[in-house]
């Protein structure tokens, strides 16, 4: 049996390459000055991970300026896993710098951050070289999630540290500059799988739910589906002392928040896709390469919208839409505030018969679907604004499109207003590029 996360769209690429002057067809828009990079598992040649996130990361890249893409480029992220060295020091304990760095990729005070959730940030040079582990100039000792926010007002990174082992989970802060400047132990957190998590304009939203650590898992990740586990999300003040007020909600999975705000009346919305216990058993046959495994990495996660009145202890949840999605992304200028657009790809399932880039408005209900074929499978869709852009949609959305019949790929640029019109450019890359995780743009001037 062929496992599905190296096969297919899914299949590792073999070597390193850069490529120069790529092909355009359309019009690059000129304020896209910068990079776009994504990160993904792409195990070595002769490895075979036991899990889909046990793949060693690599990062592609591609260069944009003056309307040309100056460059593509795929490198692995040199960590000491991926050059053979065991997971463990010669005490037993987990060696935090043994990453396979293969989540996502991140900018945050001049540095490029390539991210795992089990092991500290290994930080990129600007053409994807590896410089090394990264732990914020010693201060810090623990792991990193893979999703930290960055406030668009403040700067601040905000990120966080789980454990299945006490002390469970740590808050951290890092100024605009890259300095950690609050570390606070969050008491109360049980052993739920937190792979994400929301922030809003004052508050942090932790969910501790139905998916628990346990070493009866055999393929590598530790996590299982636990009914017996209390489901929860917690609302704590990101000022003062870091007391979480919990929820419990409907048994359920959250990997990856869309975001999350405060709404008129002080209750705080957090949107989000879902999985059920079928949706997250089916998805992880998948991602472990089990027997009776689907077509597609994602199945029955559905976009889920939680309210928390915060006066009266009590939560309301809701059914956003039916479609299969994942990988959800926004203009992060407004994260944390109010939405009223939210991107994500799409799966086949629920009437929908191709993958796509889909977009939902939160206003008015109403959602798009990029028109792609069967054999097209985009990646997660970053959001660029346009330069003077009035709307919270005027803008790009940037991502890697493959079509699996001609084992091809292009870096597709979308009209983030209406996702039905054609891709406003499209640049031909070298080689088919494999589906992956999470990606980010970094503006020229930010690697400046």
């Amino acid at each position: 049996m062929s496992l599905p996360y190296i096969s297919d769209h899914y299949t590792p690429v073999v070597e390193e390459s850069t490529a120069t002057g790529l092909v355009v067809r359309g019009t690059l828009p000129p304020e896209l000055d910068g990079r776009y990079l994504r990160n993904g598992h792409n195990p070595k040649p002769g490895v075979t991970p036991t899990h889909w996130f046990k793949g060693s990361g690599m990062v592609h890249g591609i260069r944009l300026r003056d309307g040309r893409a100056e460059w593509y480029r795929n490198r692995w992220v040199r960590t000491p896993l991926f050059e053979g060295k065991p997971a463990y020091d010669e005490h037993g304990k987990p060696d935090l710098a043994a990453s396979v760095a293969g989540t996502h990729v991140i900018e945050h005070g001049g540095r490029l951050l390539a991210l795992q959730e089990a092991n500290l940030p290994f930080e990129l040079d600007a053409e994807l070289g590896t410089v090394g582990c990264f732990d914020f100039g010693g201060k810090l000792k623990t792991n990193m999630t893979a999703h930290p926010k960055e406030d668009p007002v403040t700067g601040e990174l905000h990120f966080f540290a789980s454990s299945p082992f006490p002390p469970h989970l740590i808050y951290y802060v890092a100024s605009p500059q890259g300095d950690i400047v609050r570390q606070e132990v969050v008491e109360g957190v049980g052993t739920g799988l937190m792979h994400d998590f929301a922030i809003t304009e004052n508050f942090v939203v932790w969910a501790d739910m139905s998916v628990t650590f346990t070493m009866a898992e055999k393929s590598g990740i530790p996590y299982r589906w636990n009914d017996s586990y209390t489901p929860r999300i917690g609302v704590m003040p990101r000022t003062g002392a870091p007391v979480v007020q919990w929820f419990e909600v409907e048994p359920g999975a959250l990997l990856h928040v869309a975001n999350a705000h405060e709404d008129a009346s002080g209750r705080i919305v957090l949107d989000g896709p879902r999985f059920d216990r079928s949706a997250w058993e089916a998805s992880w046959k998948w991602w472990a390469g089990l027997a009776g495994h689907p077509e597609v990495p994602a199945v029955g996660v559905v976009s889920h919208r939680w309210v928390f009145d915060l006066a009266a202890g009590s939560v309301k949840e809701e059914l956003v839409d039916d479609l299969v999605v994942d990988f959800p992304t926004i203009n992060e200028t407004v994260l944390g505030r109010e939405n009223r657009y939210s991107y994500a790809v799409a799966f086949p399932g629920a009437g929908l018969h191709h993958h796509g880039i889909v977009k939902y408005d939160n206003l008015t209900g109403a959602r798009q679907v990029t028109p792609l074929s069967r054999d097209e499978i985009p990646g997660e869709a970053v959001f660029v604004p346009a330069a003077g852009g009035g709307n919270e949609d005027d803008g790009y959305l940037l991502t890697i499109v493959s079509n699996t019949a001609r084992n091809t790929s292009e870096f597709h640029v979308l009209d983030a207003t209406d996702l039905t019109r054609a891709p406003v450019a499209v640049v031909e890359l070298p080689h088919r590029v494999p589906g992956g995780i999470h990606g980010s743009w970094v503006p020229a001037s930010d690697l400046a």
